[in-house]
């Protein structure tokens, strides 16, 4: 079944064929995002309609809209699936559920529900291994991009930053490159909240605060396990900030992420939450800025003028299919370690990254809309002012 084809036919459905048609409509719904390569499921009562929108490629796409009253069944049957208490509507609920593929492939789902004044709202994330398995080719680095990367990697200790708003791939770029890391001669540790996608071969940790897991205490924890690669999914706080500075000092190499819009305010940041310069420019050995841009769909684009629009297709959606990523690089070079330590600002920063090559969020925008990728468009919809 077609979901998009059925979003009609989905009205009218006799009582007493609710559950049966539930069940079938659910285990569709996630075979279908599955087969779109759609991130997120949202599941949205309203006072007179119900609607089902996946996320694709970063936007919101309605697929169905079944009848308002099939809404608590639909509601119950994830719950069910999920091992969520499906008598308890008042708080929100997390849970997680897996299918398995007639290709035997097994997909994960995080699921999570939220009471609205209309009932509750399902959000399902779709965790899969096999879509999320990018090697570094694939991220949408340049060459001189890439060779900086496997340079950070190969060092033993030192910390890789990568930054930037939520959505912007940066979890995706830490896959990537513990893919890269993960040997039988590397112990690999990771804190994740949550662990979305398992890899063999590395310890995956989920952080869990009502028993006291924090990264921070993790991070502690980790040190005491003779580890090589520690990656830590997200730099929240100062005393996670100061662990895994001193990781990165002790023979380490620590990956994490930070939000920032750049990779010169990401100092900044570090700064700010109480870590002094020394020890920033002793300890991080790469930043990463970067942003997700939707790709033109190869079958549909057209070019006039030298300048590539999206048209929109059977393939895609709305002329587009796919993302890649806008990366900005900052490697920590002698010279802007000692301008940390003397305190130079981020404007100064940012100038001696650039005379030493940094190729900024934008100049990537502008390679890729040469060489036909993406619009202008899009890359202007993900710059920062």
């Amino acid at each position: 079944m077609n979901v998009l084809a059925e979003k009609q036919g989905v009205q009218g459905i006799s009582a007493s064929k609710d559950d049966t048609f539930v069940v079938k409509f659910i285990d569709q719904i996630l075979l279908d995002a599955i087969e779109k390569k759609a991130s997120d499921i949202h599941f949205e009562p309203y006072d007179d309609l119900y609607r089902i929108r996946y996320r694709l490629d970063g936007f919101l796409t309605e697929v169905a809209a079944p009848s308002i009253h099939l809404a608590n069944r639909i509601t119950a049957r994830i719950k069910i699936m999920s091992d969520l208490d499906i008598a308890e509507r008042r708080i929100p609920q997390d849970g997680r559920l897996k299918i398995t593929l007639p290709s035997s492939r097994i997909v994960d789902f995080r699921v999570s529900s939220c009471p609205t004044i209309n009932g509750e709202k399902v959000v399902i994330r779709i965790l899969d291994s096999e879509a999320t398995k990018p090697d570094i080719e694939q991220l949408g680095l340049t060459c001189n991009q890439q060779s900086t990367l496997f340079q950070a990697l190969q060092k033993t200790q030192g910390m890789i930053l990568i930054t930037g708003p939520t959505g912007s791939g940066k979890t995706v770029s830490l896959y990537a490159a513990l893919n890269i890391l993960n040997t039988i001669e590397t112990n690999i540790i990771t804190i994740e909240d949550p662990v979305e996608i398992k890899i063999p071969g590395i310890n995956q940790v989920n952080v869990n605060p009502k028993a006291g897991l924090t990264f921070a205490t993790a991070l502690r924890a980790f040190l005491r396990q003779d580890p090589d690669v520690i990656m830590v999914g997200e730099i929240r706080d100062k005393e996670t900030a100061e662990i895994a500075v001193k990781a990165a000092h002790t023979g380490h190499l620590v990956l994490s992420t930070l939000h920032t819009n750049s990779a010169v305010e990401t100092i900044t940041r570090l700064f700010n939450m109480g870590i002094p310069a020394f020890n920033i420019a002793g300890s991080v050995a790469l930043i990463i800025a970067q942003r997700l841009v939707r790709r033109l769909c190869n079958h549909c684009k057209t070019v006039t003028a030298g300048i590539y629009k999206p048209r929109g297709c059977v393939h895609c959606t709305n002329g587009y299919r796919g993302r890649t990523g806008l990366f900005e690089l900052l490697p920590v070079s002698k010279t802007i370690a000692n301008m940390m330590i003397k305190g130079s600002s981020s404007i100064d920063l940012l100038k001696q990254a650039q005379h030493e090559g940094m190729m900024m969020l934008n100049q990537s925008g502008l390679a890729l809309i040469q060489q036909g990728i993406t619009t202008i468009e899009e890359v202007n919809r993900v710059s920062i002012e």
